[in-house]
This record gives C-alpha cells, sequence and structure tokens, in this order.
C-alpha cells in the first residue's frame, strides 16, 4: 500500500500519545444550574400569583388554595400529628412543607428543561392548572378565582425559557457543549438575579395590597361595640390562682389559641355580612350585622376547648364574649319539632354540627361579636362567630359564621364528621399541672404547684392531686366565675429528696370524677391524668 494511503499507526497502546489538553466535565455544573433555574422560575411563578391574588382574593393564591385541598384530604392521623408537634403553628407548618416539596417539584422541572424546554413547560402549565383548580373549588372562591395560578404560570414559563437560554445547548452529553455557545455563568447569574428580583418586589406587592385591601381590617377598627343589655358580672376576687406562673383567668386576645381550617384568615365585611337561618324552620331569618349590634347583646364568660387539645394541652382559653343569644334568632324562625341539629357554616366553607338543644336550652350561646371587651380579632372569626358553652369548638365555634340550617344528624355531616369525628362533641371533664413544669428541679420543703381544671357546664367541684402512688389529696380551688368557665387551684407540697410524679384529677357536678383511662383525642377528646416527673434535690 502506497505509503500516503497508509494509516496513521494506532500505536500499541503502551506508549504515551500526544498530549491533549485536559477537558473538565461540566454536566453535574450545568445539572445544578438548571435545578436552580427551575426552583426560581417557581418562585416567581408563586410570587406573581400572590401579587395577583392581592387583587382578586387572598384565597385564590396558588400555594393557599392547594394548602387548603391538602388540609381537606389530609389523613386524620397525620393531622393529629401535626396538631401535637407544632399546636397553632401547624398552618406554618404546612406551609413550609409545601415550600419543601414545591422546591424539590421546581428543581425536577428545571433539569428535565435541559434536554426538553416544551416538556418542562407543560409540567409547569400541569403545576398552575392544579392550582387553579384548587382555588376555583374552594367555598369562597369568586369567578376570578383561576388568575392567580394563571398569571403566575405564565411568568414562570418565561421565566424558565429565559434562564434555560443561559444555560446554552441542551442537546447531548458531550461536555464540549459547556465551551463556547455553552453555559455561560456570567449571563446566567445576570438573568437569576433579576428574575430573584421580579420575584421578592411581586412578593412584597402582593403582601402590601393584602393588607392594604382587607376590608376587615379597617372596618374592625371601627367598630364601636355597644353596652351589653345583660353585662357579665365581675369576675369574683380570687378567681385566679395563689400559685405565682398559673395561666391569667381570663386569656388575652394575643394569647388565646387558633385551631381552624382556614391557611387565610378570611376577609367579611361587616356592612356586607349577613347570617341566614334556613332549613327546617317556619320562616326563614337574614340578620345583618347592623341589626346584630343594635339587638339585646349579653356578656358571658366562656372556656372554650379544642378537641384536639391533649391531656395536660394548651388549647384552651377562656374570655369574656359579647353576643346575641342564639336562640332568640332561632326562636324567630321557629324550628320544627323533628329536627335535632344545626348546622353552622363558615364563610370558607367549614361546617359544624352543633345540638340543636344545646342552643336553645337557656345557656350561653352566642353569635358572639365582642372578646374580652374589644370586636372580635380577625383570626377569631370577625365579624361574628359561635361560642357554645360545653362543647368542644369543632361542633360548636364556627368562625366568620353565615350560615345557620336547622336539620337533622340523620339528614346532615359536618366537616369534621365526615373525618371520622364524633357529630356531638361535649367537652369531657379536665386537669392540668402548670406550676412547676415537668421536668424541673426543686429544694426540698414547700413547693408551690398549681393548674386549671374545666367542665364547661357543669362546674369543677373538687381537684386533688397525688404524689407517685399515694392517697388523692384535696387541693385549695380558687373561686368560681361561672359553671362555663374553667376553675383554678392551688396546692403546697412538702417536697422530699428523690424523683417524684404528681398527677392531677378534678370532680365536676354532673359526672363526678375525672376518668384516669388514658384514650387519644379521635374520635371526642382525650382522657386521662396530667401528670409532671420532678426531681427533688438539695
Amino acid at each position: 500500500m502506497p505509503p500516503d494511503l497508509m494509516p496513521d499507526d494506532p500505536g500499541t497502546g503502551d506508549e504515551p500519545g500526544p498530549a491533549t489538553p485536559p477537558t473538565r466535565d461540566a454536566r453535574p455544573s450545568r445539572r445544578g444550574f438548571a435545578a436552580v433555574a427551575g426552583v426560581l422560575a417557581a418562585a416567581l411563578a408563586v410570587a406573581v400569583g400572590h401579587l395577583v391574588a392581592g387583587f382578586v382574593g387572598p384565597g385564590s393564591s396558588p400555594v393557599v388554595a392547594v394548602g387548603g385541598v391538602v388540609v381537606d384530604h389530609t389523613p386524620q392521623w397525620l393531622k393529629e400529628l401535626a396538631i401535637r408537634a407544632f399546636g397553632t403553628h401547624d398552618k406554618t407548618a404546612l406551609f413550609v412543607g409545601l415550600a419543601v416539596v414545591l422546591t424539590g417539584i421546581a428543581a425536577g422541572v428545571g433539569v428535565v428543561a435541559r434536554r426538553s424546554p416544551h416538556t418542562a413547560a407543560l409540567l409547569v402549565v400541569a403545576l398552575g392548572a392544579a392550582g387553579a383548580a384548587a382555588a376555583v373549588s374552594r367555598a369562597a372562591a369568586g369567578a376570578a378565582a383561576f388568575l392567580p395560578s394563571a398569571v403566575g404560570t405564565a411568568a414562570g414559563v418565561v421565566a424558565l425559557r429565559a434562564l434555560g437560554r443561559r444555560l446554552g445547548s441542551t442537546v447531548g452529553d458531550d461536555p464540549a457543549d459547556a465551551a463556547g455557545s455553552g453555559l455561560d455563568r456570567r449571563a446566567f447569574l445576570r438573568a437569576a438575579g433579576g428574575v430573584t428580583v421580579l420575584a421578592a418586589v411581586s412578593a412584597a406587592i402582593g403582601s402590601a395590597l393584602g393588607s392594604v385591601g382587607r376590608a376587615a381590617a379597617a372596618a374592625r377598627a371601627a367598630v364601636v361595640l355597644p353596652r351589653a343589655a345583660r353585662p357579665a358580672p365581675a369576675v369574683p376576687a380570687g378567681a385566679q390562682s395563689a400559685t405565682p406562673g398559673v395561666v391569667p383567668f381570663l386569656t388575652p386576645n394575643q394569647d388565646f389559641y387558633r385551631i381552624d381550617t382556614a391557611l387565610v384568615v378570611p376577609d367579611v365585611d361587616p356592612s356586607t355580612w349577613t347570617l341566614r337561618v334556613h332549613g327546617l324552620v317556619a320562616h326563614e331569618v337574614t340578620l345583618t350585622f347592623a341589626e346584630l349590634l343594635a339587638a339585646d347583646l349579653v356578656e358571658a364568660d366562656v372556656t372554650l376547648t379544642c378537641v384536639s387539645n391533649p391531656v395536660g394541652g394548651d388549647l384552651i382559653g377562656n374570655a369574656r364574649w359579647l353576643g346575641l343569644p342564639i336562640r332568640e334568632v332561632l326562636s324567630r324562625a321557629v324550628p320544627d319539632p323533628t329536627a335535632d341539629m344545626v348546622l353552622s357554616t363558615s364563610v370558607d366553607g367549614f361546617t359544624a354540627s352543633t345540638p340543636l338543644s344545646v342552643l336553645t336550652d337557656g345557656r350561653d350561646a352566642l353569635l358572639a361579636v365582642g372578646m374580652n371587651g374589644e370586636p372580635l380579632p380577625l383570626a377569631h372569626g370577625f365579624p361574628v362567630r359561635m361560642v357554645v358553652p360545653g362543647l368542644y369548638g369543632y361542633v360548636s365555634a364556627t368562625k366568620w359564621v353565615v350560615d345557620l340550617e336547622v336539620t337533622r344528624f340523620a339528614d346532615r355531616t359536618a366537616y369534621w364528621t365526615e373525618r371520622g369525628w364524633s357529630p356531638r362533641g361535649p367537652v369531657k371533664t379536665s386537669s392540668r399541672i402548670e406550676v412547676p413544669r415537668s421536668g424541673t428541679v426543686v429544694r426540698p420543703g414547700p413547693v408551690a404547684v398549681g393548674g386549671t381544671a374545666w367542665a364547661q357546664h357543669r362546674g369543677v367541684t373538687a381537684v386533688q392531686v397525688r404524689v407517685d402512688d399515694g392517697a388523692w389529696t384535696d387541693v385549695t380551688l380558687a373561686a368560681e366565675d361561672t359553671v362555663d368557665t374553667w376553675r383554678q387551684w392551688s396546692w403546697t407540697w412538702d417536697a422530699t429528696p428523690g424523683t417524684h410524679t404528681l398527677a392531677v384529677r378534678a370532680t365536676d357536678a354532673v359526672d363526678g370524677v375525672q376518668t384516669g383511662t388514658v384514650a387519644d383525642v379521635v374520635p371526642d377528646g382525650a382522657t386521662g391524668w396530667d401528670t409532671i416527673d420532678l426531681t427533688v434535690r438539695a
């Protein structure tokens, strides 16, 4: 074969070949930038959606709407786990969890966009459609509820494409793609910075719009509560436990527990608020806020308890409420003799099933407009909520109430009943030790012990404490306000060195001694004795 047609000598493989410049595989770096692009695009989509929701309504924000659907479909055991772990911060925990999940999905979409921008765009659109569907499915959704998700999705797609172009070639695995027309880090970082600024500005403006546009906040500031036609008696002297550190007898509004299904506090304008009373009644009744304020209102001290409150828990509060007895509104409607339940509905779609007999038996079951001397806080149901002594909140304490349907337990079910809870929720007698805290180290000798007990609408008649397996000892009860409020107590323990367990139990005027049988909160409230462990040493 002629020399000029001879193939290049491939060599034997033993001798070194010609030196070639090392090439760095930029694919991992590019995947990382692609994931960041997906996250930033999602952040812009959410922020723009939040901005548009400032005009449409806070409940239409994509994250809020999806969060509401998640709450409605979360298994009961998981909801209880969240409440136990996070208490009144359960909604914050939900939003953090949603943010983590969305971040993971967005990063994945960004990686997909490296090879198939069209597929990634379709994924973003699918996520946006899910947000829009969630928004329009909510009880208070308006005709434009889909807009925040739709506009946010469009912003997300544009951002993802713009960032993707700065990533360069997305076809093939050749590391050489990272050179020349490939990944331009400076251009990408500039674009990423722009998207970040847009997202931050959109989120800030959306939050400002949500704050400024709240009709409820401005209206609440203008409300002047009328004097009660029947004022509540002054809280008796001695109602507060003598033990320092026990919670205040009247719970300040800012410290009152809040457990409900509303991820965003509803914005209810009292000038347009109405309550409709209908169903198995002779006359349908409609009540306005002005008519409610003009009625003969009464004051009542009532303790409210959440059914999710564990033994010794703090999902309970005591307040002075101002409102119209619900029995007076029902008397105008004239319920049918066959009716035994009132299904109350919140503006956000939450429902509660309350026995009709409890609302008409003379107790201070109220359509409340005031709490501790001021209009209801927004988060506690402004302009109007229900307060019913003796029942757990899930069957009685409907916030932002707009509808009362007189019906039968056999015919209708409520939000929590459909999720496995009892349709009737009488409060169970319970008690807790608040001072000292479990795990505390104390000195031998006199130790101040104190806490609270409750048996709403039955009244607490005695509280006893036991040290280790010893005898039950009566403690000093604070003065009773009413049978509808909790009752505090105090005791001085002569502590001896060692490790000890203290337990507490209460006695009510109807059912007797509080049970020590341990039961979970599902389906109708926890039972058992609250205990604390203490170490006594000099």
